[in-house]
């Protein structure tokens, strides 16, 4: 079966001993014949019968990268029978323009149903490389398939011989067990799946989807991340209304007197939420840490003078409390008017602590809670359903202090997941803070690369300022930069990109577009268009750029105005570890 423009092909093959598949783009081949199959239907299976469907729609997300998300694709469902059972398995499988997506679905009697291993495998031309990462926060290492260090994380990004791109992911991955890639030892090419522990529920039952995103670039895999996203539900909320994206800084000082400092600073830098991080109600890894209880702080007063001045209050908890207080802390949180919950340290990967996951984002809903998800876990499109799940972590930010190779391999690797919480730094670096030791870590990477990383990284909670203090702040004249910063968006370009070496990505909010440019630990001259500004329009470009010690502030943010329109072309002269950023408004 092909995608509605004609350019990917999905083939299965079936026989007796086998049911396997590949995919080809443009009569390339992306996934050569490769096995399918899962627990109790590996083989001696007959299609019974074929299902088409069609599909062209268009949804509007509660937020998000776009305003408008387009569903179309091709589907064919294929009903399998075998010996000795009148069960069935459907294979379902889903053509997009942008990626072929399948999955198992056991139809029959209510019975018992143990999942505890999948045969799909994914076998790729020869010379295909990956960008390997064996856990969520780690750096990605481009490598051959073959010889991994261990089981690989979701999403792998490929690279083909052929020039094409391709990426594996996992979508709908609610009430089910985290798979992984994996390479057997002295097999080359043959990518194989890796559950975390088995699966126990009941028929009918389906798993989550496979996913083989292709595109002919980098640029255009990250143009396609919707595709996680259309293979979810649509949203449960009946009214999301009260659901408020925004920017975040973190209060590192658990005081009163602390807190209110970092509520006005919040108020005069235009923040939306201050977040009270861990320690608040004690230590987090102690069974005697209580979150109904905070100590040293008076969080319902806090959150009545946050109120007053238009910002909003988040309270980290971690899993260990959360596990043992969560029905009661929802009702209480709401009661005191805080906005969201950050769940720290959680469990993922299991079959039980990813369904327990899941269900603590609901029963939030239902007290009007918002939800950041820190540490390993990593999103599957489930902010679709619930997006009071507005971001998770699940990926190597900013807290790391990564380099700009870190920072140029993201956006075609996890960020085609979803949203991910870097935690944005702007000011912890030794040459700003006098008091940091020698051997501190600090930012490797300019004040315009952390700048464009706010607009490049989407999160719908966008952390700022992530380790600095009120007292950092010295009215830099680029702050309103992000003062301005929205966190959604009405429509996303990726202008263009390398893994590894650079990106350039525009994003537009009611009519505004925020630019942002980033280099890898090279210096990089470039020219950049901006042909996807409106014709015959002329707009007022800010352009902030680094620009070393000719800049006398602390910062070296040089600020540059000019009038452009879509046949300017900038050109653009980045420093090692650099970047750019630009608000771009009509005149």
């Amino acid at each position: 079966m092909s995608s509605p423009n004609g350019k990917l092909v999905f083939s299965l093959f079936s026989s007796k001993t086998d049911l396997s598949y590949c995919i080809a783009y443009n009569q390339q081949p992306v996934i050569l014949r490769s096995e399918l199959g899962i627990t109790g239907w590996e083989n001696g299976l007959e299609i019974e019968k074929v299902e088409d469907d069609f599909v062209d729609r268009v949804w509007n997300p509660v937020y998000g990268e776009r305003a408008v998300v387009r569903d179309l694709y091709n589907q064919k469902t294929y009903i399998l029978k075998k010996d000795g059972t009148s069960n069935r398995l459907h294979l379902i499988v889903r053509a997009y323009n942008s990626g072929i997506a399948f999955r198992y679905h056991y139809e029959g009697t209510n019975q018992n149903l143990c999942i505890n291993s999948e045969s799909t495998t994914f076998v790729v031309p020869e010379e295909t490389y990956c960008w390997f990462a064996p856990y969520a926060q780690a750096l990605h290492l481009r490598k051959p398939v073959e010889n991994w260090p261990g089981e690989a994380e979701r999403p792998l990004t490929l690279e083909l011989k052929s020039g094409l791109y391709a990426s594996l992911l996992e979508a709908g991955m609610v009430d089910y067990s985290r798979t992984k890639f994996f390479v057997k030892g002295g097999e080359k090419n043959i990518i194989r799946c890796k559950m975390y522990d088995s699966v126990e529920d009941f028929i009918p039952f389906t798993t989550p989807w496979r996913v083989v995103m292709i595109a002919e670039s980098p640029k255009s895999l990250l143009e396609n991340n919707d595709l996680v996203l259309n293979l979810n539900d649509p949203c449960q909320i009946r009214n999301p209304n009260w659901i408020k994206p925004g920017t975040v800084i973190r209060c590192v000082s658990l005081s009163m007197e602390g807190a209110k400092k970092t509520i006005d600073l919040a108020a005069e830098r235009n923040i939306q939420y201050v977040h009270f991080d861990a320690g608040w109600y004690g230590p987090e890894a102690s069974k005697q840490s209580d979150p109904r209880i905070a100590r040293g702080l008076d969080i319902p007063k806090i959150v009545e003078y946050a109120n007053s001045r238009g910002i909003g209050v988040w309270l980290y908890v971690n899993q260990r409390a959360l596990k043992a207080h969560l029905d009661e802390i929802l009702p209480l949180y709401e009661s005191w008017g805080v906005a969201g919950i950050k769940f720290g340290f959680v469990h993922v990967g299991s079959y039980k602590w990813t369904t327990w996951l899941h269900e603590a984002v609901k029963k939030c809903a239902k007290h009007h809670l918002m939800v950041d998800i820190h540490d390993e876990y990593r999103p599957t499109g489930f902010s679709r359903t619930y997006p009071n799940l507005l971001t998770q972590e699940g990926v190597r930010g900013n807290e790391e202090f990564p380099d700009g190779v870190n920072n140029t391999t993201l956006p075609f690797t996890r960020f085609l997941a979803g949203a991910a919480d870097c935690t944005v730094c702007y000011y912890h670096r030794k040459e700003l803070k006098a008091n940091l030791p020698l051997n501190a870590r600090s930012l490797k990477n300019t004040s315009c690369h952390q700048m464009a990383l706010s607009v490049i990284n989407y999160s719908p909670l966008q952390f700022l300022y992530w380790y600095d203090s009120p007292q950092d702040f010295q009215n830099e004249p680029e702050l309103p930069f992000f003062d301005n910063l929205p966190t959604t968006w009405d429509d996303t370009k990726v202008l263009e990109g390398s893994i590894g070496e650079y990106i350039s990505l525009a994003r537009q909010k009611d009519g505004v577009w925020y630019v942002g440019s980033i280099t890898n630990n090279e210096g990089r001259k470039f020219q950049l268009p901006l042909d996807f500004l409106n014709a015959d329009e002329k707009y007022e470009l800010t352009l902030y750029t680094d620009g070393g010690d000719e800049v006398k502030t602390r910062t070296h943010v040089a600020i540059h105005k000019e009038v452009v329109t879509a046949k300017t072309v900038l050109k653009l002269n980045l420093l090692p570890r650099g970047g750019c950023a630009m608000i771009i408004r009509k005149k």
